[in-house]
């Protein structure tokens, strides 16, 4: 029989839950009502400096900028929308920084309604740009190819760019050469769309309809070049790269500075097909010598160093290589930064995780699991986009440390945020192997 004290805590217990949840209830409104004020502010900036430096101080705390705009996102869907030309901009410029890209293509969208109304050119390309780099990178790429054939068929965008080309006058020339590379950039973003999407033979084709005009130019060729490298037809990619090279040399319109630059660019891709199609001597040699030049070069030496630690070549050597990469980018940045505070500067997760790697080839498993558990950390808290392939070492790391269960975990987070490029959906399948033969 229940003593009366008991009954007493029975039924009490209830209406403590309830008190709690009351009050959790009213702080999460309490929240809700400042996050809400915080987004009506914006509404009160004009003019272009002003909406810069909101932008950057918004940017300074990710976490709370992701937080507005989830609440600023809920209050867009209100009849009428409350928030200015300005507003809308904004906050799908600081949607898109914090990765939310639906709360950012729900602001672009609002924009371009806006522009749209106010028959503003600068507002249309804002909007578009913003709208299709949302898109893209919530890797909806459908979506992102019909955004880009609605640019190129907008009657107002066309009317400027017609009303642009007779237009003589100075003023014109800058707005022309603008509207002109907006339109050349969604034309390259649609193509890597329909590329993204596995249809590597009309995204061809789309570069030879879309530029037939610098068909045979290196400009065409290198983006053929990118076409074939993310449909995985890397023979291909090899082929253009080199006809691409000879054509930049044969460019007599290219500055020699210019011209140079572009040659680097194509022996960096070049690297990269090679590490693809197993030639790793010819990726290193194009690394190397890009290195000769550029000794100082971060992503030169990180990448050296990755891909003779990814095939047991040169492990010394390698780590040698990735440290450096992540000593001078650290140097680098403090530079670009001189007022940020000691240790607020953080090393990469990209080089944290090829430190990482080379340091488990060297069997120095503890010092991998070290840099390779704060290469995980730094990508999520830069706001990176989290790799399967940092999960997969950390996971090897652990089992050779015989930490199996922590193992598993880690590749499964890996399987969790994997791509849906050929390269990614491959990994996946050899990560998920891992984790049938470990549980």
């Amino acid at each position: 029989m229940r003593t009366l004290r008991t009954k007493i805590a029975v039924l009490g217990m209830p209406l403590a839950v309830l008190a709690c949840l009351s009050v959790m209830r009213a702080g999460a409104e309490e929240r809700d009502s400042e996050l809400r004020r915080q987004a009506l502010k914006l509404n009160e900036i004009t003019g272009k400096d002003v909406l810069d430096g909101e932008k950057v101080r918004l940017l300074k705390d990710k976490a709370a900028a992701k937080r507005l705009t989830v609440e600023a996102a809920r209050m867009a869907a209100e009849k009428p929308q409350p928030f200015s030309y300005n507003a809308t901009a904004l906050l799908g410029s600081v949607s898109y920084r914090v990765k939310n890209y639906r709360a950012a293509e729900t602001f672009y969208r609002l924009h371009l309604d806006q522009a749209k109304e106010l028959r503003s050119i600068r507002g249309l390309i804002d909007s578009y740009s913003g709208l299709i780099d949302a898109s893209y990178g919530g890797r909806r790429y459908a979506q992102t190819e019909k955004l880009c054939v609605e640019v190129t068929k907008n009657e107002h965008i066309l009317a400027s760019l017609q009303a642009l080309e007779t237009d003589r006058e100075k003023a014109a020339d800058k707005e022309r050469k603008e509207l002109k590379t907006f339109i050349s950039r969604v034309l390259k973003v649609q193509i890597m769309a329909v590329a993204r999407q596995g249809d590597a033979d009309r995204a061809v084709e789309l570069i030879d309809n879309l530029l037939k005009d610098q068909n045979d130019g290196w400009l065409a060729l290198d983006l053929k070049g990118l076409v074939y490298r993310l449909a995985d037809k890397n023979k291909e990619a090899l082929k253009v790269y080199e006809e691409e090279i000879q054509r930049i040399k044969d460019d007599n319109d290219l500055k020699k500075k210019d011209q140079q630059e572009l040659l680097e660019d194509v022996r960096y891709s070049l690297s990269g097909v090679y590490i693809e199609l197993k030639q790793i001597d010819k990726a290193a040699e194009q690394l190397k010598t890009l290195l000769e030049k550029h000794p100082d070069n971060t992503t030169y030496n990180n990448d050296l160093g990755y891909i003779w630690a990814d095939h047991d070549m040169n492990l010394v050597e390698a780590e040698k290589l990735i440290r450096k990469a992540i000593d001078d980018d650290r140097k680098q940045r403090q530079k670009a930064d001189p007022d940020a505070k000691p240790g607020a500067i953080k090393d990469r997760g990209a080089y944290l995780d090829s430190l990482g790697w080379v340091l488990y080839k060297q069997k120095k498993y503890a010092e991998a699991k070290v840099q390779l558990q704060e290469a995980v950390r730094q990508t999520i808290e830069e706001d990176e986009e989290e790799s399967i392939e940092i999960y997969d070492h950390l996971g090897d790391v652990l089992l050779a440390l015989n930490q199996k269960k922590e193992a598993v975990a880690a590749w499964k987070k890996g399987v969790e945020v994997a791509g849906d490029s050929k390269r990614e959906r491959k990994r996946k399948e050899e990560v998920e192997k891992k984790i049938s033969a470990n549980q």
